[in-house]
């Protein structure tokens, strides 16, 4: 397993908080985030490394790193698993163009990553995870899934050895059936993103589906295995030379080491289809148990404009902004200042204010008739309790910046524990 980041520490707090509300995509509605036991269990989507980290990301990220801060708040103990995309389409299709292994570009991008989490003090997972290093596990699921008919092969004539003729050669793709999982275990397709199938071909086709593929059973149905085509990485498989689909990768992983109906899956809004619906699917067709509990889905941030992608090219990367001079606890309010499932635009003035708040919650000074410290950890225990307010959890620190406070080092104390940031 790679490395993840150093873990920055966590001041203990007097008292205690309690686990957040959280706004559930799946249900529409606030759900309790508190396990049954004594861990609250989280997966987070990881990066595929090809241009890390921009502030989209970091939004993502710290919106789950403030839920762990505020479940450890609450006497929990936090497990937390993240994959890293290590082969896919879009880390294949850059390194190609700009003439450089796919291998070295990802250990590239994913050492930045890790520089970047590390100057946010993101927490880290305890099980980060590369696709590569479980190429095995995916394609044993990948069979059994093929085993149970909730998988096929496709005719596929332009891999290998392929003939297009569809009968189980293991040089076909093989795909997922949505209609037999409907069947045969607790998950229908929509029942995460809550979309209608006009907006999930729509979406489908955006987020690298191919709904328009000769041979699929449905539209819908997404690929589990690549079989191997030329100048492609490929690895040797139990169910044909080739490698993993998209979905069935954090499927694998976040069972693995999370197990069936887990607290949290978490991730960005242009996550939430087709990726952790198909995802869930896999899982429930492998478990027959729901994946997660909690879909929790953080906002994209635009730029100039546009919402801020790869695709794109309209990224602010953190780590550009680091060599710029910024300090990190600075972008980390900038974040802060939205609340994490909303939309909004990146821009210099924000970066500012947020620069302007940090220099007034360094220079705090004492009152004993001020603020009361034990009334500012209060309010912000309560405003992250409620589906991660920062941005009230951040008026009650201004309140106390503007007015003294009888206790500076509880409040230090305070922003450093459940919001990251160290005065």
């Amino acid at each position: 397993m790679p490395e993840a980041w150093p873990r920055p520490s966590v001041p203990r707090l007097p008292g205690s908080g309690t686990a957040p509300q959280l706004f559930d995509s799946a249900s529409n509605s606030y759900q309790c985030s508190t396990p049954e036991d004594p861990v609250a269990r989280l997966y987070v989507c990881g990066i595929t490394p090809y241009d890390a980290t921009h502030i989209g990301h970091a939004n993502t990220y710290l919106a789950f790193d403030t839920l762990q801060r505020v479940w450890l708040d609450a006497g929990l103990e936090v497990h937390y698993a993240q994959n890293i995309t290590d082969v896919d389409d879009p880390l294949l299709e850059r390194a190609t163009a700009t003439g450089v292994d796919w291998r070295d570009l990802a250990a590239q991008q994913i050492e930045l990553f890790r520089g970047d989490m590390e100057a946010l003090r993101i927490l880290p997972p305890q099980d980060y995870v590369a696709v590569t290093e479980v190429i095995d596990e995916i394609a044993d699921a990948v069979a059994l899934l093929l085993e149970r008919g909730t998988a096929y092969r496709v005719p596929t004539p332009d891999t290998k050895g392929g003939t297009g003729a569809g009968d189980g050669s293991d040089t076909d793709d093989v795909y997922f059936d949505v209609a037999a999982a409907a069947q045969t275990s607790p998950w229908r397709i929509g029942d995460e993103s809550n979309l209608d199938r006009a907006t999930m071909l729509a979406l489908s086709a955006e987020r690298g589906g191919d709904p328009d593929r000769p041979g699929k059973r449905d539209q819908l149905d997404p690929l589990l295995w690549r079989a191997a085509r030329d100048g492609e990485p490929a690895w040797d498989s139990v169910v044909g030379r080739g490698r993993p689909g998209w979905h069935i990768e954090c499927s694998v992983i976040a069972l693995k080491h999370l197990g069936h109906d887990f607290t949290v899956q978490g991730g960005g809004a242009d996550l939430l289809f087709p990726h952790h619906e198909l995802s869930a699917g896999h899982a429930a067709a492998l478990s027959g148990h729901p994946l997660a509990k909690v879909y929790s889905h953080a906002g994209l941030i635009a730029y100039q404009g546009e919402k801020m992608s790869k695709s794109l090219g309209n990224l602010v990367l953190v780590s550009r902004l680091v060599e710029e001079g910024v300090d990190p606890a600075a972008v980390r309010l900038a974040l802060l200042a939205h609340h994490y499932r909303t939309e909004w635009e990146w821009t210099p003035e924000g970066l500012r204010e947020a620069e302007s708040r940090l220099a007034a919650w360094r220079s705090i000074r004492a009152d004993p008739a001020g603020v009361k410290a034990d009334d500012v950890l209060a309010t912000v225990r309560a405003r992250l309790a409620d589906d991660l307010d920062t941005p009230g959890a951040l008026a009650a620190v201004d309140a106390a910046a503007d007015s003294g406070v009888d206790d500076p080092e509880l409040v230090s104390g305070l922003v450093d524990a459940l919001l990251g940031v160290v005065l």
